[in-house]
């Protein structure tokens, strides 16, 4: 199955298990692309936000005007700083952005009873290595990918240029098929010469 890509100066397509690494240089610069990637030819997508709480997602949403009905959310912070919070169909929550094995229960139950075109958004790979080791979360990310696979779904993964070092970025961009690169001013440099 193939999705369509609405992000400038990528590929009209992407195949289904494609994870699309989004390195960016501050956060507040990474909405337009994510937003643009979740309501392009999606049936139900899932938000895995360690970053924001669902409520800020939800804002995020409403202001890019992406179809919410067709959206999960994976909140990962309100239960740690001790906010008000009520699950319900679409809104999960983990106790902390290094419950990894929640995250991936949560990410695994989505894909596995959800049907048609399905997105993930990782908000962010940074952020939940400041709660878990770096080793722990890149097993983990390894982890979504697979999941990805065996679902043929695709997902998009935040990661923040300014916070890791050569090393770590490298490290991560080993697991990638697809790259988006961000720059302070807006610009998308892109790398999909690995994709099938």
């Amino acid at each position: 199955m193939d999705y369509q890509l609405d992000i400038e100066n990528t590929p009209d397509s992407i195949p289904g298990g494609t994870g699309v690494l989004l390195l960016h240089p501050s956060t507040g610069e990474t909405d337009r692309i994510d937003t643009d990637f979740l309501k392009t030819d999606t049936d139900r997508f899932l938000v895995i936000s360690t970053r924001t709480t669902a409520r800020e997602v939800k804002q995020k949403l409403d202001h890019y005007d992406v179809d919410e009905s067709k959206a999960d959310i994976l909140d990962t912070l309100s239960i740690e700083r001790g906010y008000s919070r009520r699950s319900t169909n679409d809104v999960h929550y983990v106790s902390a952005p290094d419950d990894l094995e929640g995250i991936l229960s949560v990410t695994e139950t989505f894909l596995t009873e959800t049907d048609g075109k399905r997105r993930i958004s990782f908000d962010s790979i940074t952020e939940m290595a400041y709660y878990a080791d770096e080793q722990r979360v890149y097993e983990t990310v390894e982890k979504v990918l697979g999941l990805l696979e065996e679902n043929d779904a695709v997902g998009l993964f935040h990661l923040s240029k300014g916070v890791h070092d050569e090393v770590q970025i490298e490290r991560f961009l080993g697991l990638f098929d697809a790259v988006v690169d961000l720059d302070r001013d807006g610009n998308v440099d892109t790398d999909f010469s690995k994709v099938n």
